[in-house]
């Protein structure tokens, strides 16, 4: 008796197809779900990495041109008004407005302070956005995927009964093959759970540091716009 269960356990492939293969229909659409899920999420971990890593070079390049003692109109004659840059952008968006707000007779429209800090404050709006776009798919993953990882294994579970019941054999090689698959699904939701978490937190952090950079040079750069505008 042993050796007929022994021989009909090696007969059972527990690899991930196998288990994959003789999983039932709903099982199986929750495994893919949580496979593309577990993919789309590393899509934009690796995204944000090579987007974050260029925003701080960028931004640490940016930062030396600026305090290079380069007067400010010739430093934006060189960017242009739609440089490629994040931080180029801030500083692009203030010296548009500061160019707008001198007439003709070289004076300077009333609240022009206020409107060139609300022109940075609208381009730091948009890079925040920017550099946060994805990260709500990572949250919504990690606190989603293991709960739809376990209704597969609730669902194969009661499967896996259905079948005892109906074979009437509670042996060892009955159970465990259908045990086995239903704990895929819950394996598959924390595989794409736990490192959707980890980077959401830790891009977030990421996010915080480089708008807070942008914002800390907008106000540099606000005030030596005032210091003029006061002289």
């Amino acid at each position: 008796m042993e050796a007929d269960v022994a021989t009909l356990a090696q007969g059972i492939d527990f690899s991930f197809w196998g288990l994959f293969a003789r999983a039932t229909l709903t099982v199986k659409i929750v495994m893919l779900m949580l496979i593309a899920a577990s993919i789309w999420s590393w899509a934009i971990i690796i995204e944000k990495f090579v987007t974050y890593r260029k925003a701080r070079r960028e931004a640490q390049a940016f930062d030396r041109l600026f305090w290079s003692g380069e007067p400010l109109d010739e430093l934006f004659d060189q960017l242009g008004p739609e440089p490629k840059g994040r931080s180029e952008r801030v500083f692009a968006a203030g010296m548009i407005e500061w160019r707008r707000s001198h007439r003709e007779d070289g004076g300077l429209i009333a609240n022009a302070q206020s409107r060139i800090d609300r022109s940075m404050d609208v381009a730091i709006t948009k890079e925040a956005d920017a550099l946060q776009k994805g990260l709500p798919v990572l949250a919504t993953v990690g606190s989603t995927s293991p709960f739809i990882g376990l209704f597969g294994t609730v669902f194969g579970i009661m499967h896996a009964f259905i079948q005892i019941a109906e074979s009437q054999n509670t042996s060892l090689v009955v159970v465990a093959p259908g045990i086995a698959e239903a704990l895929l699904a819950t394996g598959l939701g924390l595989m794409a759970a736990i490192p959707a978490v980890i980077f959401y937190n830790k891009f977030s952090a990421d996010a915080d540091r480089i708008v807070g950079n942008y914002e800390a040079f907008a106000d540099e750069f606000s005030t030596i716009l005032s210091r003029q505008l006061d002289s």
